[in-house]
């Protein structure tokens, strides 16, 4: 059973795509008229060229809106196409999941006639994030295990024909991974929206308890608020999300 069979079950409410990170990822595709996403969950961030959907979860499947292009219950170690069959394939927030990474990223390759865009994070950036360093070093740790460093995958497309494109996380991020609520930490200790993130459905819930009773404590008598003043004025934060672009072709 894929991880997403047991936790996947919000992603549809908590992990809706964001308007100016899709932005990002669709002006990598730009001029690709067929693409095929890959690890693609729900659907976030497909373009209106994409022609095909991979996903290993049923769960994850069974969320896709009407009018998604079609899904294959496959994995990316083992794509169901063939050598070239779309000009570009896109993996968004997916590869830390994968079981053989050097098998996904040149099955993805493989199959790409042009371009290999990749959405990741880098772990060294992201752990120097206040709810990681002050409130929960225990998902600190989980983020260490689950990132893939951006320069092994740009080792396996391609170092001479890869660029990588930092990302911002908006304030109002409505896509509720890992960083989005740098501004909003209530939203933290929400139920659905830690379900629809890899740092908290990785780590043992006891060992989250006592940071997240701190963090509930530091927002009630306004520590937190005080601490990070400088974050009413960001619009935009840092916190190591990069977008990795392959020419393959």
């Amino acid at each position: 059973m894929s991880r997403y069979d047991r936790t996947g079950s919000t992603y549809s409410v908590t992990r809706r795509p964001d308007a100016r990170i899709a932005a990002a990822i669709h002006d990598a595709l730009t001029d690709m008229e067929s693409v095929a996403n890959i690890g693609a969950g729900t659907g976030s961030y497909e373009t209106p060229r994409t022609v095909v959907a991979v996903e290993p979860s049923r769960v994850m499947i069974d969320q896709r809106t009407g009018g998604s292009p079609p899904a294959v219950q496959a994995t990316a170690e083992h794509l169901p196409l063939g050598t070239g069959a779309v000009d570009a394939t896109m993996a968004i927030l997916t590869v830390h999941h994968w079981t053989d990474l050097a098998a996904g990223m040149a099955e993805m390759a493989r199959v790409a006639r042009r371009r290999v865009v990749v959405f990741t994070w880098e772990h060294e950036v992201f752990s120097r994030f206040w709810l990681l360093r002050e409130y929960l070093p225990a998902a600190a740790e989980t983020d260490a295990r689950l990132a893939v460093p951006v320069r092994r995958l740009t080792s396996l497309l391609g170092e001479d024909r890869t660029v990588v494109v930092p990302v911002p996380v908006p304030h109002d991020c409505t896509d509720g991974f890992g960083g989005a609520y740098w501004r909003r930490p209530h939203l933290y200790l929400e139920a659905a929206a830690q379900a629809g993130m890899s740092l908290f459905a990785s780590t043992p819930r006891r060992r989250l308890e006592e940071g997240l009773s701190r963090l509930r404590s530091d927002l009630a008598d306004g520590s937190w608020q005080r601490r990070h003043a400088d974050l009413a004025r960001t619009t935009h934060l840092d916190l190591g999300y990069r977008l990795i672009v392959a020419d393959v072709g």
